[in-house]
């Protein structure tokens, strides 16, 4: 008779798709397919591949992969690889899916996994090429389609990262795997978290990772916030089975977690119990009977009213991978009631897990379902405009390249731990903290003269925010002002002065995750002199307005709306070649299109003039225009003098444009409508 092979996978990697097929193993009796006309050694690997003893699985398939007949070996280097994804080594994977891959292997899922591989080692620009070699094979699979968005968004979040600061808790992690930590007190001097170091109970050790079964250890810290080295947690949770991924109700009295066990014909399964603080520590444990001993029901996430317990589940109708699923009750004495899958908002074909519930209702998890950095990002559910759930990803650095799951957070403020596989740790999964220090933002203006650029001072600023607050200030002797913004907050900066239009600039502090100050200048127009409309045109010999006028008129429409008790005249200038009589009749026309185009876009009629200046008022050189054209002097009139004495067409025509124009200059200050 066989020797039965039977694996448990451990809870920190068993709910990553990307790195195991299922958290539970199943007892397997004969390996399948191929494996019986194999070679001793290759069969026995068979055997712990498919009981989930990848672990040990992999060092009998490099060893004897000589065996092997040269049409077997493609399958078999893309086991190897398999192993290595399941036991979250995506750099071995990666190495080994190549091998496959150049050996000609027929599972076009190896250039999916090499891709997401790929990724994980942020080689996008290879991961891209073997998603879309894997959209060739597999046109409609949407996680090869994920897949090359997350290479776009990953470079995109690495290069701005948020304002989260990370450091890695040396003191909680071990060269084991160390996940899931939790608060558990409500000063948050006490962490639970979960361990596989060599001195958790059990003898037995993983076929699928060569580590112990976890168990629930406890840390705490002191006035000066030095935490201590984990120890086993108090009480009778933790036995020789796996138990980890505790959650504390809002008052900390009771505790959930899971537990896997091997239940009826070796089929070993995942269930979630409720513990009670007691004197001594955490006891008398109770298993809620969600679903039958075979399902895999892991991860509790218990909300701050204590009727939602949420988890994750292999329960049949899902979406594929591991789901996000609930249970509620009517009070905290009832029963719960029937599971129910959260559905499509925040499941996906891939893998959803490790929820987690902040205080304020805010829900967390992790997927590599959804667009994001390399294997299981964090994710939590905020809310659109609509009021509807939008799941976003919390980016990097809490996110990386590699596995990032079991976040907890303090209820008063942006801190707390979560759990990574990243580069730079002590092996394995392992505990990082995090905060989000407040943010802070700056306004620093300078208000100048539009003509002279020369700095404005007392002038008068007022500041507008989206959440209805003013701000009231005016510029020093260098023309500056400084305001403080709120995060996540549009604001309106206007800017008034005697004989100056008034000046508007629009900013705000949404989107932006890190603290800073933002520099803005306000040019202010003088109402002493007229004021150029640029890009007016017109076709020749025409007075219609051209489409790519709009956009000038429609800044007209903004600063008659900006300075609502100014009336202006609106002018319009042509070149001196032409009779004087033909270009007065165009300019004029020219002028009251402009002026109808206010009028039609809301502009009271009273507050318009229109007047045809044909050539009589040739253009002076303005700074700006000096410094398009470095040929025509600073002040120089741009008469037909001067015109001819320069040096080409070329330069002749640059002249005559700049005297083809549409101002317009303020000729009263004192509407004051109906």
């Amino acid at each position: 008779m066989k020797k039965r092979i039977t694996a448990v996978l451990p809870l920190s990697q068993s709910f990553r798709s990307s790195l195991l097929s299922a958290f539970v193993a199943l007892l397997i009796l004969a390996s399948t397919g191929i494996a019986y006309a194999q070679p001793a050694p290759i069969r026995k690997a068979d055997e712990f591949y498919n009981a989930g003893g990848y672990y040990e699985a992999i060092a009998l398939y490099k060893d004897n992969l000589v065996l092997l007949p040269k049409n077997e070996l493609p399958a078999y280097l893309f086991r190897v690889a398999e192993c290595y994804r399941k036991t979250g080594r995506p750099r071995q994977a990666e190495l080994w899916y190549q091998k496959a891959i150049l050996r000609e292997c027929s599972e076009p899922k190896a250039y999916l996994y090499y891709a997401n591989s790929l990724l994980s080692s942020e080689n996008y620009d290879q991961a891209k090429e073997n998603y879309e070699a894997y959209l060739k094979l597999q046109p409609n699979d949407k996680r090869a389609k994920m897949g090359l968005e997350s290479c776009e968004l990953a470079k995109k979040w690495k290069a701005s990262p948020s304002g989260y600061i990370v450091r890695l808790m040396s003191v909680f992690d071990s060269k084991y795997n160390d996940f899931s930590p939790a608060y558990a007190s409500p000063d948050y001097r006490t962490v639970v978290l979960t361990s596989s170091r060599d001195v958790a109970l059990g003898r037995n050790k993983h076929a699928a990772t060569g580590e112990k079964f976890t168990d629930l250890f406890i840390a705490t810290s002191n006035s000066e916030g030095r935490w201590s080295k984990p120890k086993a947690l108090e009480g009778n949770i933790n036995t020789s089975e796996e138990e980890g991924t505790p959650n504390f109700t809002q008052d900390f009295t009771k505790m959930y977690y899971t537990r896997c066990v091997a239940g009826k014909k070796g089929k070993l399964g995942c269930q979630i119990y409720e513990a009670s603080m007691s004197g001594e520590g955490w006891d008398n444990p109770v298993l809620l009977n969600i679903a039958a001993d075979s399902i895999v029901v892991a991860h509790p996430a218990i909300a701050p009213d204590g009727l939602t317990l949420y988890f994750a589940s292999d329960l049949p109708g899902g979406f594929g991978g591991m789901d996000l699923w609930k249970v509620t009750r009517t009070s905290t004495g009832d029963s719960w009631g029937e599971p129910i899958n959260l559905g499509g908002t925040y499941n996906t074909e891939g893998d959803e897990m490790f929820p987690y519930v902040h205080s304020d209702g805010t829900l967390y998890f992790s997927s590599n379902g959804w667009p994001g950095m390399g294997g299981l990002d964090i994710f939590r559910v905020a809310k659109n405009e609509k009021g509807e759930p939008q799941v976003e990803n919390m980016r990097y650095p809490i996110n990386s390249s590699d596995d990032d799951f079991g976040i907890t957070i303090q209820k008063e403020r942006e801190e707390g731990f979560f759990t990574s596989r990243r580069a730079g740790g002590r092996g394995g999964d392992d505990i990082y903290w995090f905060y989000l220090p407040p943010l802070e933002f700056n306004l620093l203006g300078l208000v100048k003269d539009e003509k002279d650029n020369m700095p404005l001072r007392k002038a008068k600023v007022r500041l507008v925010g989206s959440d209805g607050s003013i701000q009231n200030s005016e510029t020093n002797e260098e023309g500056r002002f400084k305001f403080i913004l709120k995060p996540n907050t549009d604001y309106v900066a206007i800017t008034s002065d005697k004989g100056y239009l008034n000046g508007k600039l629009k900013t705000s502090t949404k989107g932006r995750s890190m603290s800073e100050d933002l520099s803005v200048e306000l040019s202010m127009n003088s109402v002493a002199k007229p004021i150029v409309l640029p890009n007016i045109f017109y076709d020749f010999n025409n007075w219609e307005l051209r489409p790519e006028s709009m956009n000038s008129l429609n800044n007209m429409i903004e600063i008659l709306n900006d300075n609502p008790t100014i009336i202006v005249e609106m002018g319009a200038h042509t070149d001196a070649r032409g009779s004087k009589e033909y270009n007065l009749e165009l300019s004029q026309k020219r002028a009251q299109a402009v002026v109808n185009y206010l009028i039609e876009h809301g502009i009271p009629a009273a507050r318009l003039r229109a007047k045809g200046y044909a050539q009589s008022e040739p253009f002076v050189v303005t700074p700006s225009l000096h410094e398009q054209y470095d040929f025509l002097p600073l002040g120089q009139l741009l008469d037909e003098a001067f015109i001819s004495t320069l040096a080409d067409d070329e330069q002749k025509e640059a002249a005559w444009q700049a005297n083809r124009r549409t101002q317009f200059r303020v000729i009263s200050n004192d509407y004051m409508g109906k």
